[in-house]
C-alpha cells in the first residue's frame, strides 16, 4: 500500500471514529422522556371501588406528574365524569370544557374549607401552595385521600346550571387536571371507578347516603326524578320533612366574608348543593341530617358586588329547591345589628301600658279622697219627716 493510500486510509479511520464518538455523546446527553404520569385508587377494604350505599373513602397515590418548581398552580384531584372515558377529547387542553365534556363534585379548592371531594396539589414553591392540600413530590408523585359521597352527585357549570349524573348508568372515575385555568396536558387523567357493596353497613362516623335511581342519558346529563310514586308523596324514611327552606345569617354576608347558612325541609339522606346567584359560589354536597336539615358556610368572594344577591339550595334526590335574597354588604361596611322588637308595632309598649296603668289608679286614689274631704264637709243630714 502506497503511503497515499494508507494516509487516507488513516483519515478514513478518524473520521469514523469521530462520528461514532459524536453520535454516542448526542445519545448518552439527550434527556430521557418524561414519565407518563399515572394513579392508583384503593378502598380502605384493599380495593378499588366505591360503594353504593355509604361514603367511600379512596387513597389515590400519583405518580409521574409534571412538577414545575415554582410554577403557578398545580394539579387539582377530583371525582367526577367524563364524555370520553377511553380517549382525551375531554380534557382542557384539547378543547375540553366543564359541565359539558366533563363534571366533577364541586368542593372549595381552599384546604381550611374544604369537604373531601376535590383536592388542590401545588406545585413545589407555588404562590398557591398556602391554598393547597399538599405539594408535588420529588418525581411529580402525591399520596391523598378523596371521598366519594356516592353514586349519584349535581355537578353546576360555570353559568349556574346544576346537572344530576348518576355513575351507576354513566362511567365515572378519578380526574386530575391543571389546577387554576392552566393547561397541563402532562398532567390531565382519567381512571374509572366501580360501584359495588363496599360495606355491609355504615363505617364509623358515617350516615347511609341516598341511592336514589335517576335518569341519566348516555351524555351524564339527568333529571332527578328520585322514587316518587305516582300520587307525588315519597314513601318511607326518605320523605321530605316539608317544604324546603334556607335562611342566611346576615350578620355574615359581607364581601369576602364566610355566609353561614341553614336548609330545612329536604329528604333525610340526600345530597344537597347550594350555590350562590349564577354560580359565583357553590357548596356541596351536603347530606341532610335525619330531620332533612343541613348547614354550611359559603365563602363569599371578595369580587363579589355588594347589593342583593340569592343564595339557592337543591336536592339530589327529592328535586327539592329552596331559595333566599339577602343583602350583601361591603367589605369595609360594619354590620348593624337590629335592635330588638318591641311592642311599639303592636300600638303600646309595656312600659307605656305600665305607666298608663299606674296613671289610672293614681287618679281613681286622688278622686276617693276628694269625695270622702267633700261628705265631711257638708256634715250628716238630718232625713226628712224627722222633727
Amino acid at each position: 500500500m502506497t503511503f497515499l493510500a494508507r494516509a487516507a486510509a488513516r483519515s478514513l479511520s478518524v473520521a469514523l471514529l469521530a462520528g461514532l464518538f459524536a453520535t454516542g455523546l448526542t445519545a448518552s446527553t439527550t434527556a430521557p422522556a418524561h414519565a407518563a404520569a399515572r394513579i392508583t385508587v384503593t378502598n380502605d377494604r384493599g380495593g378499588a371501588t366505591a360503594d353504593l350505599t355509604y361514603r367511600t373513602a379512596l387513597t389515590i397515590k400519583g405518580r409521574g406528574f409534571q412538577s414545575v418548581q415554582g410554577g403557578f398552580g398545580g394539579v387539582y384531584l377530583m371525582f367526577g365524569w367524563v364524555d370520553d372515558p377511553r380517549g382525551g377529547s375531554w380534557k382542557p387542553s384539547r378543547g375540553g370544557v366543564t359541565g359539558s365534556d366533563y363534571r366533577y363534585i364541586p368542593d372549595s379548592e381552599n384546604a381550611a374549607d374544604n369537604q373531601g371531594y376535590l383536592k388542590f396539589i401545588a406545585f413545589p414553591g407555588s404562590s398557591t401552595a398556602s391554598e393547597a392540600n399538599a405539594v408535588l413530590g420529588k418525581g411529580g408523585s402525591f399520596s391523598m385521600k378523596l371521598t366519594v359521597p356516592g353514586p349519584t352527585f349535581q355537578s353546576v357549570d360555570r353559568n349556574g346550571k346544576i346537572v344530576s349524573v348518576d355513575c351507576r348508568k354513566v362511567t365515572c372515575g378519578v380526574i386530575t387536571i391543571g389546577a387554576h385555568g392552566v393547561k397541563n396536558a402532562a398532567n390531565e387523567t382519567f381512571t374509572p371507578v366501580r360501584f359495588a357493596s363496599v360495606y355491609d353497613a355504615a363505617p364509623a362516623g358515617q350516615q347511609e347516603q341516598s341511592a336514589t335511581p335517576q335518569d341519566a342519558t348516555t351524555t351524564g346529563e339527568s333529571v332527578a326524578t328520585g322514587d316518587t310514586p305516582a300520587n307525588g308523596t315519597a314513601s318511607g324514611a326518605q320523605q321530605a320533612t316539608g317544604k324546603p327552606k334556607v335562611l342566611t345569617d346576615r350578620l355574615t354576608a359581607k364581601v369576602g366574608n364566610t355566609l353561614a347558612f341553614t336548609g330545612t325541609g329536604f329528604r333525610p339522606g340526600e345530597q344537597v348543593i347550594g350555590v350562590l346567584d349564577d354560580g359565583a359560589a357553590g357548596i356541596g354536597p351536603l347530606v341532610a341530617g335525619p330531620s332533612g336539615e343541613v348547614a354550611g358556610i359559603l365563602p363569599l368572594p371578595a369580587t363579589l358586588a355588594a347589593g342583593t344577591h340569592e343564595l339557592r339550595l337543591s336536592g339530589a334526590a327529592s328535586g327539592s329547591r329552596a331559595s333566599e335574597r339577602f343583602a350583601v354588604r361591603a367589605a369595609d361596611e360594619p354590620a348593624v345589628v337590629p335592635a330588638a322588637a318591641d311592642a311599639s308595632d303592636d300600638g303600646l309598649s309595656d312600659s307605656r301600658i305600665f305607666l298608663i296603668a299606674a296613671g289610672a289608679l293614681f287618679a281613681i286614689a286622688v278622686l276617693v279622697v276628694a269625695l270622702r274631704l267633700l261628705l265631711r264637709r257638708r256634715g250628716p243630714r238630718t232625713p226628712l219627716g224627722v222633727a
